[in-house]
């Protein structure tokens, strides 16, 4: 699996990351990846097993390599969801769509990921609500609403829905789009469009009890 890693490193004008030497980044950029692929993998297949040393032996790495990269196993899972979550960001920044299009562009491709690697994300789950970690600045959060921001406020405009709402549409959006659920429904059935279709209805209608909820 390749998530596009290394592009989130500050390169510098020969293409390198900056402030390294050529040689010992590459190898630590590679090794990096090795353990987020194997960490995913892991997860997917056998998520009650997964510990440091299964991780590293799995990378062709040392266990004391890996935890020179990673200093618990839980920043390392960390990191692995937020690696998933950087690939949807990348298409939702560079989908060209408006309006309710680009929603359900972006929400074809949350579930297609999802269906990819989802197995692995959804064992990794935060006690606290979404409105306090989005309210926190959480780093996973925040990037979450980087991926939905544009979709999300295109989709309000097209439904006649105010920019005041966008805190709770985002809210909604973390309900209704959960990848175990993405899961579940697929697992009854049903191909990605229809998932995707059935989600993006629901969400407007969701959207629009939420507003008209407030005139009584």
């Amino acid at each position: 699996m390749a998530y596009g890693r290394t592009s989130e490193a500050t390169l510098n004008s020969t293409g390198q990351p900056a402030g390294r030497s050529r040689g010992p980044r590459q190898d630590a950029v590679r090794n990096r990846n090795k353990l987020l692929d194997a960490v995913g993998a892991i997860l997917e297949s056998e998520p009650a097993s997964v510990s440091m040393p299964l991780v590293a032996r799995q990378a062709g790495l040392s266990t004391a390599t890996a935890y020179r990269y990673f200093s618990t196993l839980e920043e390392l899972i960390s990191a692995y969801v937020y690696s998933t979550i950087v690939e949807l960001r990348n298409f939702s920044h560079d989908c060209p769509k408006t309006g309710t299009v680009l929603f359900e562009a972006v929400a074809a491709e949350r579930v297609r990921l999802v269906r990819r690697h989802g197995a692995a994300t959804v064992q990794v789950r935060s006690r606290q609500g979404f409105l306090a970690r989005l309210q926190a600045q959480d780093h996973v959060i925040t990037a979450v609403r980087d991926i939905w921001e544009r979709p999300i406020r295109a989709a309000m405009r097209q439904l006649g829905v105010a920019d005041e709402h966008f805190d709770h549409a985002l809210f909604l959006y973390n309900i209704m789009f959960d990848p175990r659920d993405i899961l579940d429904l697929v697992a009854t059935g049903l191909d990605e469009a229809t998932v995707v279709r059935r989600l993006t209805r629901a969400y407007y209608g969701a959207v629009r009890g939420w507003v008209d909820a407030d005139s009584g």
